[in-house]
């Protein structure tokens, strides 16, 4: 099983990136997936996840109407969309799988048993 973050880098705020998380491994279509932050200096914080299907997706409030979270099953492939960034938006970021199928995704980091790499997301003010 593997997760593989990309596509952070450095924006200024108010722009936009798009990070994928590409899985080998497992089949994707069982799986919640979600995405996890770590700021310097601060634990780490769930972000927004997506359910097996993609029908349910849930979002922490601090992104909410800017972040979404999308998934290409046939591609083996999460992407996070990220609008309007904040400076305090920067952190490394994480996608993870849940550790068993549910029809739904979770904010528990409990839940979630494989964790990408992680890709830097800098937001300049």
């Amino acid at each position: 099983v593997q997760l593989q973050a990309s596509g952070g880098g450095l924006v200024q705020a108010g722009g936009s990136l798009r990070l994928s998380c590409a899985a080998s491994g497992f089949n994707l279509d069982y799986y919640g997936i979600a995405w996890f932050r770590q700021a310097p200096g601060k634990e780490r914080e769930w972000v927004i996840c997506i359910s097996s299907s993609g029908m349910n997706t849930v979002n922490s409030d601090s992104v909410t109407g800017r972040f979404t979270i999308s998934r290409d099953n046939a591609e083996n492939t999460v992407y996070l969309q990220m609008n309007s960034l904040k400076p305090e938006d920067t952190a490394v970021y994480y996608c993870a799988r849940q550790r068993r199928f549910t029809p739904f995704c979770s904010s528990d980091y409990g839940t979630y048993s494989h964790w990408g790499q992680g890709t830097l997301v800098t937001v300049s003010s």
